[in-house]
């Protein structure tokens, strides 16, 4: 966070949104059975349908996530792979993360070797049968990291924002929640795991990390750049088949970077064609530019607009009162502070209830939900944080959902009223605490950041 008050205006420069042009027209998609797709209600059924998924499987399980953590829940997913090689030799298992989370320890503790340690640990107990390979989307990690999701297990895809860690998984009592949801169709599954092999698999930007001697990122800051040119341009192989009756059209798309980012443009998009109601879900008050601006345009055309996010105390980067304070804690209040413009801006629609605010929280839990419902006929899952990071530097993907019969709307419904029961609508902004009342150490540095303007670039930036 220090390190951000000396930024060069580069960093902004990249974050800045460009204008755009027209959404385009509807791209191609597979035509799923309705009753292939389900979601999964909560934290421990993901994890009892990912280890059931890990156990049955026979020719192949790739997975690409944010980081998978030196802790007792990731553990017992890679020990589960493990086992699952040794069941069936010939079963192929690949693991990707993020090539930089991998490295380091976690924010303000000791410098450690990270969660690749374990990695190499666990390889020298039970031998070479998990893969496991780091991607570096940027040279460094502030600049952009890896954000796929859609994890591939025979013909089975386990979409899902989550990591996997404790809290995630919902170990020792707490969780984070996200959204989860399992689609059974072989061409999606191929799809996606084709994706990762063509832009991964022998790639010389991305390195073992379950075996040792392992390069420094310096070396491989050529073969990164070839790597993001070559993501840049990348799509999903997908047919173009034309849904049936009882079926859904499923599009998946990429994203990376400003400009050509066709999950921006589904964002958008969706948000354009609205004319009745949007469910927007984020962890983070912080949209992108473009994003307000469409809502907006909604608003104007008489959408009802839901938007739920975490209470700060929900956020995973709030730090309870009694705890020694870090500068990584001042995001909660950045983002409450974004909310409370946008709710003091959108007051009357707040007033007449065709804007809703939602504060999702329960006790000590926290929430990492994202994603779109529009018209009660399009959806959108995606890890996609709708943020300005999301949205110009980290390497994101997205599932896009058209289901004119309506065949997915009870199953959106029932996630929604489950979501609503820890959440709080706020009806004013003034019902958020006053930044008077914040801890002494965040309103000095909320002043030392707003005098010279830093506190817009830590929002592009995180």
């Amino acid at each position: 966070m220090n390190s951000l008050l000396n930024a060069p205006g580069r960093l902004a420069r990249r974050l800045l949104p460009r204008r755009r042009g027209a959404a385009p027209d509807r791209p191609p998609a597979f035509a799923v059975p309705a009753d292939a797709i389900t979601a999964l209600p909560d934290p421990a059924a993901f994890r009892q349908t990912l280890l059931q998924l890990i156990a049955q499987a026979e020719r192949r399980i790739v997975i690409v996530a944010l980081y998978l953590q030196d802790d007792d829940g990731g553990r017992e997913v890679l020990e589960a792979l493990y086992a699952a090689k040794a069941r069936r030799p010939a079963l192929r298992i690949t693991l990707y993360v993020d090539w930089h989370r991998a490295r380091r320890g976690l924010i303000g503790q000791a410098h450690s070797e990270g969660n690749a340690g374990m990695y190499r640990e666990l390889a020298r107990r039970f031998g070479d049968g998990v893969e496991i390979r780091g991607v570096p989307v940027q040279g460094r990690e502030l600049l952009g990291v890896l954000h796929l999701k859609g994890w591939v297990i025979d013909d089975a895809v386990l979409y899902t924002g989550a990591s996997l860690n404790d809290v995630y998984l919902a170990r020792h009592g707490r969780y984070r929640l996200d959204r989860y949801h399992l689609l059974r169709h072989r061409g999606l599954a191929d799809t996606l795991a084709g994706f990762v092999e063509r832009q991964f698999a022998g790639n010389a930007a991305v390195p073992r990390l379950d075996t040792p001697d392992a390069p420094a990122t310096r070396a491989l800051l050529p073969a990164i750049r070839e790597l993001r040119q070559s993501l840049q341009s990348a799509s999903y192989a997908v047919p173009g088949e034309t849904p049936q009756a009882g079926e859904v059209a499923v599009t998946p798309l990429p994203g990376l970077g400003r400009n050509g980012n066709a999950l921006n443009d589904a964002v958008l998009g969706l948000l354009r064609e609205a004319r009745e109601r949007v469910i927007l879900l984020t962890p983070y008050f912080n949209l992108p530019r473009p994003v307000r601006a469409a809502v907006g345009q909604a608003l104007r055309r008489g959408c009802r607009i839901d938007i739920m996010v975490g209470d700060k105390t929900a956020n995973d980067f709030y730090i309870p009162p009694g705890q020694p304070f870090t500068t990584i804690g001042l995001l909660p209040y950045l983002y409450e502070n974004n909310l409370r413009r946008f709710a003091r801006a959108h007051a009357h629609q707040l007033v007449s209830g065709q804007l809703n605010l939602w504060l999702w929280r329960d006790g000590d839990n926290s929430y990492h939900l994202k994603g779109l419902l529009v018209d009660d006929h399009a959806a959108l899952l995606t890890g996609h944080n709708l943020n300005p990071r999301a949205w110009a530097l980290d390497l994101e993907n997205g599932l896009l959902l058209r289901d004119p019969e309506h065949r997915l709307l009870a199953m959106h419904e029932a996630e929604w009223a489950a979501l609503r029961r820890h959440a709080t609508r706020l009806a004013d902004y003034r019902a958020l605490e006053s930044p008077r009342h914040y801890p002494p150490e965040v309103r000095r540095l909320l002043r030392r950041l707003s005098r010279v303007r830093l506190d817009r670039l830590v929002n592009w930036l995180l």
